[in-house]
């Protein structure tokens, strides 16, 4: 038997109260925040490759959205434009002030509008396959052109994959070669509760109305992770959008889709590994 005298990180549970709503939460570890922000097909326990990975050196902080479970039901579904002030009393009620945010697809919504509502809270900006509530056909008329043909292929394939079992936002690639993966990612997906899916997400492609480069008012680093076999949101709308945004950058991770952060974790936390390495090493005022 190891005499090591390892621990693993502290980790606690708890639940915020809102006016008209309660969120769940979970902290993992110790140092500086990392905060990550779901998509519509998951809750807090999305980003269980995420925490295990970086808690030993952060302070890592997952929640659920209000409306998704074990957050308290919403009937007729959250309404998104409430997900940026749940963050800000979120972390109020940990007293983090300042702090990194991985967004991922619904999450980009929370991130892209509590940067802009809250300036000067976060520390750097990670959007995995989304651009929230930045509407990308604002990037050019040659990007808008793209969107619209891709837009108009992509209803059959969504329908074919349905047909065959396949979530879309996990992915035929990750359904075939990592069939363990799906099945975790599907059960996850059940978690939530019962999620008025179709209205959510209508109401948050109906606050894609942003220029991209309303971005540069965040005042952090961005970095964009983008599956590049992504099918629920165009793959190449990330780099038309940080094209646009000075200093950002875009990670494009291959064999992929909308789902990076868990169907290929290891590229994923590299990514994050590199930028946030890069944060802490500029210069103060670069930061």
């Amino acid at each position: 038997m190891s005499t090591d005298s390892f621990h693993a990180p502290a980790r606690r549970a708890g639940r915020l109260r809102r006016s008209d709503a309660e969120i769940h939460f979970e902290v993992t570890g110790a140092g500086p925040a990392l905060v990550f922000a779901h998509g519509l097909g998951g809750n807090h326990l999305s980003w269980w490759q995420q925490v295990g990975h970086f808690a030993s050196r952060f302070t890592c902080v997952t929640f659920a959205h209000r409306g998704f479970g074990p957050s308290s039901a919403v009937p007729g579904g959250p309404d998104p434009a409430d997900f940026a002030d749940d963050l800000a009393a979120l972390v109020d009620h940990l007293g983090i002030d300042r702090f990194h945010l991985v967004a991922q697809s619904m999450g980009g919504w929370t991130g892209v509008e509590f940067g802009l509502k809250y300036p000067g809270r976060l520390a750097g900006l990670v959007l995995a396959n989304t651009t929230g509530s930045i509407d990308p056909a604002l990037a050019g008329e040659a990007t808008a052109a793209r969107l619209s043909t891709w837009q108009a292929g992509i209803g059959a394939v969504l329908a074919d994959l349905a047909a065959r079992g396949i979530l879309a936002a996990g992915g035929e690639r990750m359904a075939r070669e990592q069939p363990a993966l799906h099945l975790l990612y599907r059960h996850i997906d059940e978690t939530r509760g019962e999620v008025a899916r179709e209205a959510i997400r209508a109401r948050i492609f109906a606050m894609r109305t942003r220029h991209p480069q309303e971005l540069a008012r965040l005042g952090c680093p961005i970095l964009f992770i983008v599956g590049r076999e992504d099918v629920v949101i165009a793959p190449f709308a990330e780099d038309a959008v940080a094209a646009m945004v000075p200093g950002a950058r875009v990670v494009g991770i291959e064999n992929a889709g909308h789902s990076a952060y868990f169907e290929q974790a290891a590229p994923f936390n590299q990514a994050i590994d590199q930028f946030l390495d890069a944060i802490a090493s500029a210069p103060t005022g670069a930061r």
